[in-house]
C-alpha cells in the first residue's frame, strides 16, 4: 500500500483507533499464530530452552499484541505500559541468554501478522483505505520505537550481567588464592562460577606490576581461548594473576605460549589438585617471580626453578645457606671474591672438571686447580662431595638473589 500523505484529522484519528479496536478481540488468537510461526522458525532454540520458555514466549506475545493494539487505539495509559513491557522483555531475554537478533526478528514477524490481521478485518468491515494507510504507518513506526526501547534495555541488562559475572569471578579468584578451594563445596561453586569442569587441569599465572609497566602480560585471554584454554584474570595486591583451565600443555609449553605476551616478570605453576591446590600454585608462582631480575620480559615455570623458589620462600634459610657456604669467599677483597665466585660457578657447571672450567674461564687448568683449593680451604666444603656441591650451588643461588 502507498504511504498516506494527507492530514490526519481528529476524525480520521478516531477512525484509525476504531479500526484497531475491531481486532482487539482477536489479540490472543493473533498472538498464538505468531507463536506457532516462531516455533517453526526457531525450533532448535525452543527445543534447547525447554517448555518453560515456550510458555513465557506465549504469555509475553499475548501481552505485546494486546497492549500494542490498545496503545494504537489510544486507550488511556496503554502507551506507557507498552513501553515498560518492551523494556522488561529486553531485560528478561538478556537474562535468559536469548540472542537479540532472534527477538528483533520475532518483533518484525509479529508486526507483519498483526498488520495482516487488521487488513483482513478491514476487508470484512469495509474500512476505508486511508484509515488503513494511517494504521499501517502507525504500526510500522511503533515497531521502530519498540526495537529501540528493547535494544537499549537488552544492552543495559547485558552490561549489568557481565559486570555481575565479572565481580563474581573475581571474588571467586580471591577466595581461591586465600585457600578456600580446599573446601569441596566451595570448590564446586568456584568451578560453576568460572565455567570449568572437575576433570580439567588447572594452572596459575602470576605477573607482578613492576612500576613503569602498564601491563606485565598483554591481553592473554584471546590467544589462550583460541587454543581451547579457559582463563580468568584478576589483580590483587599489585599482582596480576590468572587461573588457566582445560587441556593444558606441560609447564614449558605454557611458558612458550605466554612469552610473546610478556612485558615483565611472569611465572607459571601447575595445580595438580585443581582448584583445591590453586592457593599453593599462586604462592609458588609468586615466589618464582621474585627469583627473576626486574627489567626484562621473562616467563618461567616453577618446576624449572625449584631451588630458587625454595630459597625465595624462606629468606632465613637463604641467609643461612649463604653464611655456611660463600660468606668466607665474599669476605675477601672484591676482585679476589669475584674471581673465586666465577671459578666455583664454572666448576659446578662442569661437574668439577678443572679442564672444562678452565676453557670456560679462558685460563690455565692449573690456575683453576689452585683456585679450587682456595675455595675448599675458605669454605670448608669439598668439591668432590655431592652434598657440599649441592650446598655450594644453593649458596651461589642465594648470593644471586
Amino acid at each position: 500500500m502507498r504511504p498516506f500523505s494527507g492530514e490526519v484529522t481528529p476524525a480520521l484519528d478516531a477512525q484509525v483507533a476504531e479500526a484497531w479496536m475491531s481486532v482487539l478481540g482477536q489479540a490472543d488468537a493473533i498472538a498464538d499464530d505468531i507463536c506457532l510461526s516462531l516455533l517453526e522458525k526457531d525450533v532448535e532454540v525452543y527445543e534447547r530452552t525447554g517448555p518453560e520458555f515456550q510458555v513465557d514466549v506465549r504469555s509475553s506475545t499475548r501481552d505485546h499484541i494486546r497492549r500494542g493494539i490498545e496503545a494504537m487505539a489510544g486507550v488511556d495509559n496503554a502507551t506507557h505500559g507498552t513501553a515498560e513491557l518492551w523494556r522488561e522483555t529486553g531485560r528478561r531475554r538478556a537474562r535468559q541468554g536469548i540472542p537479540m537478533e532472534m527477538v528483533l526478528n520475532a518483533y518484525t514477524l509479529g508486526t507483519r501478522v498483526l498488520w495482516e490481521a487488521l487488513l483482513a478485518q478491514g476487508a470484512r468491515d469495509n474500512i476505508e483505505e486511508q484509515v488503513l494507510l494511517v494504521a499501517g504507518q502507525q504500526v510500522w513506526s511503533a515497531l521502530d520505537v519498540q526495537n529501540a526501547v528493547f535494544i537499549e534495555a537488552y544492552r543495559r541488562e547485558s552490561v549489568r550481567l557481565h559486570r555481575r559475572d565479572l565481580q563474581r569471578q573475581q571474588s571467586t579468584l580471591d577466595a581461591l588464592v586465600e585457600g578456600r578451594g580446599a573446601d569441596p563445596g566451595f570448590a564446586q561453586e568456584a568451578r560453576d562460577a568460572l565455567g570449568i569442569g572437575a576433570e580439567m587441569a588447572v594452572a596459575c599465572v602470576v605477573a607482578p606490576y613492576d612500576g613503569s609497566l602498564d601491563e606485565p602480560l598483554i591481553a592473554p585471554t584471546d590467544p589462550l581461548e583460541r587454543i581451547g584454554i579457559i582463563s580468568h584474570w584478576h589483580v590483587r595486591g599489585g599482582v596480576s594473576f590468572g587461573l588457566l583451565a582445560g587441556e593444558l600443555p606441560r609447564d614449558c609449553g605454557l611458558v612458550d605460549l605466554l612469552l610473546p605476551l610478556a612485558r615483565g616478570r611472569v611465572a607459571v605453576a601447575s595445580a595438580p589438585e585443581g582448584v583445591a591446590g590453586f592457593a599453593t600454585a599462586f604462592q609458588l608462582a609468586a615466589r618464582a617471580t621474585d627469583t627473576v631480575a626486574v627489567g626484562e620480559p621473562c616467563v618461567v615455570a616453577v618446576s624449572q626453578r625449584l631451588p630458587e623458589v625454595l630459597l625465595a620462600g624462606s629468606p632465613e634459610v637463604a641467609a643461612l645457606v649463604l653464611r655456611e657456604t660463600l660468606a668466607p669467599i665474599l669476605a675477601q677483597p672484591p676482585h679476589v671474591a669475584e674471581t673465586l665466585r666465577q671459578t666455583l660457578a664454572a666448576l659446578l657447571e662442569h661437574d668439577g672438571s678443572a679442564k672444562h672450567a678452565a676453557e670456560a674461564l679462558y685460563c690455565h687448568r692449573n690456575t683453576v686447580i689452585y683456585r679450587a683449593k682456595q675455595i675448599e680451604e675458605l669454605t670448608g666444603r669439598s668439591l668432590s662431595d655431592p652434598r657440599d656441591k649441592l650446598l655450594l650451588s644453593l649458596g651461589l643461588l642465594a648470593q644471586g638473589r
